[in-house]
């Protein structure tokens, strides 16, 4: 049976083109989006400590599990 994942903030949109795999870039961009759309510091940094507990696979994975990325 496959696992149905939902987005914790459907409504926010990072786009990871331009980014060229740079891990760091991406967290950055997904900050500037949690924070423009009013997140809590700790959201943001929970976001942080699940993005970069494990290789660059796991940060795309956390990423989408928490915005939409195009």
């Amino acid at each position: 049976m496959k696992q149905i994942s939902k987005v914790k903030y459907p409504e926010i949109v990072v786009s990871l083109i331009g980014h060229n795999g740079n891990a760091f870039a991406i967290m950055v961009a997904v900050r500037k989006e949690l924070k423009k759309n009013n997140i809590s510091q700790s959201e943001i940094d929970q976001y942080f400590k699940e993005a970069m507990s494990g290789d660059y696979d796991n940060l795309l994975q956390v990423t989408a599990q928490w915005v939409n990325i195009q």
